[in-house]
């Protein structure tokens, strides 16, 4: 797609028709040649963004795919890294990507960790999870953090209503809708089910202190606003007696 090396049009329907898992399975040797790779300038964008905001020792990249969000962790994480993701063949790159993390294949919805990192991240997941889905995320990320521990990933700033992306992203939705509606097994992806206000919502009741930072090195728009910000949700440290 887009690149003699990316997935063809076939192949990306044969995706389409499967289910999550299988799909990425299938897309796994040809992924990071399509749009869909969460890019090298947004990555060194958030690595920017995180490293005021640690030290951070442990690290864990969320649906890790191919391992982009890996590289994120190596630059601001002083200890282990780990990716976690439910695509056998999505780790097998992400294994040959960073030979020195530690990759688990497990579902995101439970996570199967301990509460041991200092800092988890994630990078162009989240549309595949419903709202309801997107609360049970969270709360298995709250559950795999130390006290004090950090989970942050990038926002960016919704298209203006009836740009030419805008209406781009809201017929990729209605596809999938239609997609899933008469076809099994379902693939979720939606690119509008991921708003900010709902999303601080759902990170305060899965028990997380949040804040915005801007990621300033992707700029501003026209109205000031930063075109992404860095979603920073805290969990809160223990109370001593």
């Amino acid at each position: 797609m887009f690149t003699p090396q990316g997935p063809s049009l076939r192949e990306l329907a044969v995706q389409g028709l499967s289910s999550v898992e299988h799909g990425y399975d299938l897309l796994a040797d040809a992924f990071d040649a399509t749009p869909f790779r969460t890019s090298d300038r947004l990555l060194t964008a958030v690595t920017r963004t995180l490293e005021p905001l640690g030290p951070f020792d442990s690290g864990l990249d969320v649906c890790c795919g191919t391992g982009a969000g890996l590289g994120v962790l190596r630059a601001v994480c002083a200890g282990r890294v780990t990716g976690v993701d439910f695509s056998t063949g999505m780790l097998g790159r992400a294994r040959d990507a960073h030979p020195g993390a530690d990759l688990v294949r497990a579902d995101a919805l439970a996570l199967p960790f301990a509460p041991v990192f200092d800092l988890a991240v994630s990078f162009g997941a989240f549309g595949h999870f419903l709202p309801d889905a997107q609360r049970t995320l969270f709360g298995q990320v709250h559950a795999s953090l130390r006290p004090g521990g950090t989970f942050a990933f990038p926002l960016p700033a919704p298209p203006p209503v009836g740009s030419r992306l805008y209406w781009i992203l809201w017929g990729f939705d209605a596809a999938m809708r239609v997609r899933n509606a008469v076809w099994r097994p379902p693939f979720v992806m939606y690119y509008r089910t991921f708003r900010l206000a709902d999303v601080r919502g759902r990170l305060r009741e899965a028990g997380f202190d949040v804040s915005l930072t801007p990621v300033e090195t992707l700029g501003r728009r026209e109205d000031g606003s930063p075109r992404c910000r860095l979603v920073v949700a805290r969990k809160p440290q223990e109370r001593t007696a």
